[in-house]
Parts: C-alpha cells; structure tokens; sequence
C-alpha cells in the first residue's frame, strides 16, 4: 500500500495542539517553599517539637529567674537562664530538623514529592530554608522572652551594668542551635532513617565532653582531651549565652572559633547531602 502524504493544505486544516486554559507557570524556588511550608504546618510533630522547644526553654528559664536575686546577674546577662532550657530543648530542634526529610522516606512520601518537583536540589533548599527559618524565629522568640522577662524583674541597681553584646551574645547562640538542627537536617539526608539520625545527633552533642574526660586522664592523650572539652557544643552555648567557664578548662576558645567550628562541619554535611541527593534513586 502506498503511504498517504499530507499537503500543506492538509496540514493547515488539522486542530492544532490542546492549550490548558489554566495558567501553568514555570517552577520555581517559591513554589518548592510554599510544598515545604505546608508539609511542615500540617503534620502534628512539628507542633510537639516546637512546643516543647519553647515550653522548656521558657519554663526553666523563668524559673530560675522567679528562684535568684538582683546581685545573680552580675556576672550573668539577662539571657542565661535561658541557657538551661536550651541545653534540653536544642534537642527537639534536631529531632524537627531529621523529621523534616526522613519522615517523606518512611512513608514514601519522597516519591511523590520527587515526581511532583524533579529538581532535587531545588526540593532540598527548600527544606533548609523553610526549617532554617522556623527553628531561628521559635528558638530566638523562646530565649528573648526569658531575657526580657529577667531584665523586667531582675533588673536593678543590683544586677549591675549591662551591655547591648549580651544580646547579640545571645542571638548567635540561637542561630548555634539552628545550625544544629541543619547538621540534622543534612544527617537525615543522607542517612534516610529517623532512628540512625537522631542516634547521630545525641552522640555528636553529649559524647565530646564525655571523650574528652576520658582522653584528659590519659596523660599523653591529655592535649588532645582539653580541646575535645572546649570545642563541643554544651560549652559552645554556654559561651555564648555569657555563662562563666571553669577555670580548670584552661583558656576558653572565642565564640568566633566555636561557631566557624559549627558552621564547616555543617556546611560539610549539607554539601555532601546535595551530592547523594543528587545521584541516588530516591
């Protein structure tokens, strides 16, 4: 059978292509926030992460300023107290921070999303972004909170002179925990398991001072055991915070090299994060 050609006039008669008559934009950063920000606000343990962030960090922290005097902030700032409760609560910052990627992979969920938005990359910014944000904004809000309400009632002639770097002091303490709660976020992405991420996390924050005490009773190893002990992230906050050091620690590290500490090891982690996100299947 001979092939049937088509004419020009043919061709001009046939419909053309269907046109949605809908408006079909093309993607971008915003539409991958706005996916992230709605997962996030509508599953419950964002609520119980968060809450218990600011519940204990508000709870401890008003407690022991209703518990000390006016003479208790001489060497402290009005921030301090709201270093006990963060030392608990930055764990629920990383708890949020794992949940936030590895909770898509335990219920498949990150197949949709990849199938939905196959930019990978654009996905994971997305994520940090919209975690980065939220853990800054509930941990900072948490922590002025007690230092206002310590400035308010603790605040007399008393308590002695206080400078505006306290509260910056402070403020780079908040941004310390949500650095941390990234170092999650990029440890979820590349473990994909809640259970070995958060397992992760609570060794990278509670074993370095217990190393470090070990290793300080070993003579030879005892250099080595000092720095573990100055550079980790319970003496970190409580640098930063204003909390005087023991004086057998030796000479305390600056809060400049405590936070390019946090910030390579959690620029490492993202970086290798979007490599394997990148080239893994899901």
């Amino acid at each position: 059978m001979t092939p049937t050609r088509t004419t020009p006039e043919a061709a001009a008669e046939q419909p053309e292509g269907y046109t949605s008559p809908l408006p079909t934009p093309r993607p971008h950063l915003g539409h991958a926030l706005a996916s992230e920000w709605t997962k996030m606000v509508s599953v419950r343990s964002t609520l119980f992460t968060l809450g218990a962030l600011v519940l204990t960090v508000i709870g401890f922290g008003l407690l022991f300023v209703s518990q000390s005097r006016d003479e208790s902030f001489v060497d402290i700032s009005f921030t301090t107290p709201a270093l006990f409760g963060l030392l608990i609560g930055q764990l629920a910052v990383m708890v949020l921070g794992i949940l936030t990627i590895t909770s898509e992979h335990a219920t498949g969920l990150v197949r949709t999303t990849f199938t939905a938005a196959p930019d990978r990359y654009r996905v994971l910014t997305a994520k940090y972004l919209v975690f980065s944000v939220t853990a800054l904004l509930s941990t900072t809000m948490a922590v002025f909170v007690v230092g206002v309400a310590a400035a308010i009632v603790r605040g007399g002639t008393g308590a002695g002179r206080h400078a505006a770097h306290e509260w910056l002091g402070a403020l780079l303490g908040c941004f310390y925990v949500t650095l941390l709660g990234v170092l999650a976020l990029a440890i979820g992405a590349l473990l994909r398991h809640s259970a070995g991420a958060i397992a992760v996390m609570l060794g990278v924050v509670t074993l370095p001072p217990v190393i470090g005490a070990m290793l300080s009773v070993w003579e030879t190893a005892a250099p080595l055991g000092r720095v573990v002990i100055q550079h980790n992230a319970p003496v970190a906050l409580m640098q930063l915070f204003g909390l005087p050091g023991g004086s057998d620690m030796g000479a305390q590290p600056s809060g400049t090299s405590h936070m390019a500490l946090i910030l390579f090891v959690t620029g490492a982690a993202v970086a290798a994060s979007y490599v394997t996100v990148g080239r893994r299947d899901v």
